[in-house]
């Protein structure tokens, strides 16, 4: 039997590709499997389909795509050029789906599953990897996709379906995540060894308004956080340097490049002094979020429980 264009196709060349995996998805499987026994009976027998409603898939393939994939010699079949070319890729498809199945099945056991878990820079040397620790002991198998970044990043990608949850701060108010506060870690103002300050323990922020500071970027939560207490001291910081991370902010200070707001270092930094700021309140909320409506699987709703748990007590003393 010779290959044929069929006249009668319903796929034209411009069909959008969308539309087309629409149409033919619910057949590759009854085309490989007649493919694979070349006999319509034995196939239909093996994947407990009605013969005539796998004849009927099959002759409503070929007319989707205009080709003819078999040659038919009573109720056995030979791939023709075509569906040999066809079945190659089919096969890749249908493997690359069962593939992704079985990852995604594997993702949500309640034992071995993942979690795909955001958080700052700042609480990567410390904080998460004692949270992890602690949350292992009840879970030893869930294992986790970790992603650092700041705050707005670290949304966006949560918004993109990429994380199932994030440590973040400030703690978010948006009508698509849910929040909920778990902690509050206060701030410094950081300053040289040397600096005119550096021999007091405590200061009003305002007292640093004539200071040189050097900053996270535009986008990090300390940015915001620095840029609002500096407003509510009645002042705009001077921006000398800006960085995307707090331990080469402490050694600009060290420098004496500048000062700082930050958080406390995971260890003491040489070079610096770290005076507690008494006006304004000088602290970050630090919180979880995740993507509303979006349901949990085991592992993720375990750890989501896992983290509420922890308000009040989440960073390290």
């Amino acid at each position: 039997m010779t290959h044929q264009q069929r006249s009668q196709g319903r796929l034209s060349p411009s069909s959008d590709t969308e539309d087309i995996v629409a149409l033919l998805a619910p057949r590759l499987v009854h085309f490989a499997g007649v493919a694979r026994t070349e006999h319509v009976t034995r196939a239909a027998q093996e994947m407990n389909v009605p013969q005539s409603t796998l004849s009927r898939s099959l002759v409503r393939l070929e007319q989707d795509l205009g080709v003819d994939l078999f040659a038919r010699r009573g109720r056995t079949v030979a791939l023709t050029t075509a569906g040999h070319t066809f079945l190659a890729s089919v096969e890749r498809a249908l493997a690359e789906i069962e593939r992704a199945a079985e990852e995604v099945r594997a993702d949500a056991d309640p034992a071995t599953g993942k979690v795909a878990f955001g958080f700052l820079h700042t609480m990567g040397a410390e904080t998460v990897p004692g949270l992890l620790h602690a949350f292992r002991a009840d879970h030893p198998r869930v294992r986790f996709s970790l992603v650092q970044n700041h705050g707005e990043a670290m949304l966006e990608t949560l918004r993109a379906g990429a994380l199932d949850l994030c440590l973040t701060s400030p703690v978010p108010d948006t009508p698509d995540l849910v929040a909920r506060r778990l902690d509050e870690q206060k701030l410094r103002l950081v300053v040289p060894r040397d600096h005119r300050l550096a021999t007091r323990r405590r200061i009003r922020l305002a007292e640093a308004a004539e200071e040189t500071f050097v900053t996270l970027e535009p986008g990090y939560g300390m940015r915001r956080i620095t840029d609002d207490l500096c407003q509510e001291a009645g002042f705009r910081p001077r921006i000398a340097f800006e960085g995307e991370e707090t331990e080469t902010l402490r050694g600009l200070v060290a420098a004496g490049l500048g000062v700082a707001l930050l958080p406390p270092p995971t260890v003491p930094r040489p070079g610096v002094a770290e005076l507690t700021v008494t006006a304004p309140r000088a602290a970050r909320e630090i919180g979880v979020a995740w993507l509303a409506g979006r349901p949990d699987t085991p592992p993720v709703a375990a750890f989501k429980k896992f983290l509420l748990s922890r308000r009040g007590n989440l960073l390290p003393t």
